[in-house]
């Protein structure tokens, strides 16, 4: 490695490295602050997620009504059990976990056993749902696709296993990693990667089909 990559090198690892001890300084205070129940941070903290979390409900439910009143009851549970998150985490993990526990309590009193059985009791209410969420920032999908390819890939997800279209959702529109994504479902490592796998082998013939109708 010559001087000049060897200088680079440091440089970018040097980053990086700030960049980990600014987020973990910051989940600290996001703890902190929580079991406090501090309302300020509650107030920031919804407005910095609240996209992305009602986007997730979305995804998961594939139900508008639902997910909003979860929207609600998951941020009741932030307020009331803050003293639970330890900062260890990324906030966005927990709080996805906790959303993610809610909808599997919800579907449980509708004597529904898993995740996998969200959409079989399939009355007009928990049909697929065009989804029109507000972001403020493009995720990985967005940012390679077009206005009409994103409603393509919304179309496509909907369409999919609900424990493959989570994990999809959780990797490309909010970028968790494979190991915070096992966090959030509780599932095995390569659980997760198996069905991150299958869920984009399962996606691609969808995607396939709508690009050769708009070729018509």
């Amino acid at each position: 490695m010559s001087t000049v990559s060897a200088i680079r090198s440091l440089f970018v690892a040097g980053a990086s490295s700030a960049a980990e001890e600014l987020v973990r300084q910051e989940n600290l205070a996001v703890s902190e602050g929580l079991k406090r129940q501090d309302v300020g941070l509650l107030d920031q903290l919804i407005v910095r997620y609240q996209h992305r979390l009602l986007r997730y409900l979305l995804f998961l439910t594939g139900n508008r009504e639902i997910a909003e009143d979860m929207f609600q009851e998951v941020w009741m549970r932030v307020l009331t059990r803050g003293g639970q998150f330890n900062g260890k985490a990324r906030f966005e993990t927990w709080l996805f976990t906790i959303a993610r526990n809610l909808v599997i309590d919800l579907r449980r009193k509708r004597t529904m056993s898993s995740l996998d059985e969200m959409f079989e009791a399939g009355g007009d209410d928990d049909k697929p749902m065009t989804l029109e969420v507000a972001d403020h920032g493009p995720g990985p999908f967005d940012r390679m696709s077009n206005v009409e390819d994103r409603e393509q890939i919304v179309t496509a997800l909907l369409q999919l296993d609900t424990l493959y279209r989570e994990v999809l959702v959780l990797r490309f529109h909010e970028d968790l990693s494979l190991e915070e994504i096992a966090k959030v479902t509780r599932a095995p490592l390569s659980t997760v990667k198996s069905r991150l796998y299958r869920g984009m082998a399962s996606i691609k013939p969808h995607l396939e089909r709508a690009h050769r109708r708009e070729a018509v």
